[in-house]
């Protein structure tokens, strides 16, 4: 079981489309470690077992359906799907059944993937965190939103899960727990049956075990074969962006970073110091006022009419955003859209940028999902972004870099994550 648990999924599918492994097995085997670990990491709020394994026995009889077949997935809690609830975090949608499924949980199913539950969200996509833990250290947040997927990919509890980001729920998550997260462009993957908070930076992205395999999910999922990584990547142009942020960065960041910066170059990439333009500097504030101007009013009846079924923390953040002068948001959302036109210049003839994926190591308790600060420019400049493992902190948990990419230059910026990667991380493929 465990051998199967911890197959790359780009192994597992491609075993799964010769016959030599059925799907059936291979969701038993995550089942079973869902069994074993889920009360201590508790990473899911739905878990459909004989649905997942009577679609598995299904697939097993009939032809290979794309390029997910057999995988089973984990959805994120907002996101629709017919069969099971969606709920959300939230006690107001307890038990809420939506009729159809969000579009890119029917198109992963199109293309083989196998739902076997729901991950746990922090409430309503938002900073008030839920049940789950880190499963390298149950002391410590796995971060959030997006909690439950990162936590069990991390923990051999799946191979594949879906997440989103608006400030920084796919990137910090995936730093937190030591596994892959892409960000894709702003609207590269379909939001319809996805719970808007803050529809002007919510993006829809994928956790897996390495870059190839969360390459593979979006790549199945939209029938995108170019996001799929190479064997043998080109060597990329890349750009160590410090951010304006650098100075509230942990020392294990910095020291990762440099380090990471040295051990590219001597792999042979041209690596260079990227400075980002004067007009980033109010980038933080700006995306601030836009995330918050835009959930509190996309959530106007769970304030208005609901709010005593809504935690404290999540409504007095909507309260700020009703704060939110309009002229401040519009001024905010035009600064974004100037500062994305300069994108190019900023890449300064990188193919790629290299830059911290959250603070430090996550922290330790689990009442707070961690600092955003370092993903939520590049959500507001709706970059492709990748988070990799790159070193270890003071308590022996990961430290993730991000890899940012040019506006739908999504394929490359794959391709070169998966290139540091195999530096990185010392992985042969």
């Amino acid at each position: 079981m465990d051998d199967l648990v911890r197959t790359s999924a780009v192994e597992a599918a491609a075993r799964l489309a010769r016959r030599e492994l059925s799907a059936e097995r291979y969701v038993r085997a995550h089942l079973e470690r869902i069994e074993e670990r889920e009360p201590q990491v508790r990473a899911f709020v739905h878990i459909d077992a004989a649905g997942v394994l009577s679609a598995a026995r299904a697939l097993d009889g009939g032809p290979v359906r794309g390029l997910l077949h057999g995988l089973p997935i984990g959805v994120k809690d907002i996101f629709d799907t017919f069969d099971m609830p969606t709920q959300g975090g939230c006690l107001i949608y307890s038990g809420h059944q939506p009729a159809i499924d969000a579009a890119c949980v029917a198109l992963s199913r199109r293309a083989g993937a196998l739902v076997l539950g729901k991950t746990v969200t922090a409430e309503l996509a938002t900073f008030a965190p839920n049940e789950t833990r880190n499963p390298l250290d149950p002391a410590h947040t796995p971060g959030g939103s997006s909690s439950g997927s990162a936590a069990a990919v991390a923990d051999g509890m799946l191979p594949l899960a879906t997440g989103t980001q608006t400030w920084g729920s796919i990137i910090r998550p995936a730093s937190f727990c030591g596994v892959v997260g892409f960000k894709p462009t702003y609207n590269l993957i379909p939001k319809k049956g996805v719970w808007n908070s803050a529809d002007s930076l919510d993006t829809v992205g994928v956790f897996g075990r390495s870059v190839a395999d969360a390459a593979l999910f979006v790549a199945g999922m939209l029938d995108f074969r170019d996001l799929l990584v190479p064997g043998a990547p080109a060597v990329p142009r890349i750009g160590i962006c410090r951010t304006l942020q650098w100075e509230r960065a942990a020392a294990e960041t910095k020291t990762a970073l440099e380090n990471a910066s040295g051990k590219l170059a001597a792999a042979g990439a041209v690596v260079q110091d990227i400075a980002l333009p004067g007009q980033y500097a109010d980038l933080l504030r700006a995306q601030t006022t836009v995330a918050l101007w835009e959930t509190g009013h996309s959530y106007a009846d769970e304030c208005f009419r609901n709010s005593a079924r809504l935690r404290k923390a999540l409504f007095e953040r909507c309260l700020e955003g009703y704060r939110i002068d309009p002229a401040e948001y519009q001024r905010a959302i035009a600064l974004g859209r100037q500062c994305r036109a300069m994108l190019p210049d900023a890449f300064a003839g990188c193919d790629v940028l290299l830059a911290p994926a959250a603070a430090g190591e996550a922290p330790r308790g689990l009442d707070w999902t961690g600092d955003p600060l370092f993903n939520q420019v590049w959500t507001f400049l709706h970059t492709p972004c990748v988070a990799i493992p790159a070193s270890h902190g003071p308590n022996g948990l990961p430290i993730g870099l991000q890899v940012v990419g040019r506006l739908d230059d999504d394929a490359r910026t794959l391709h070169a994550a998966h290139w540091i990667e195999r530096v990185l991380c010392d992985r042969a493929a």
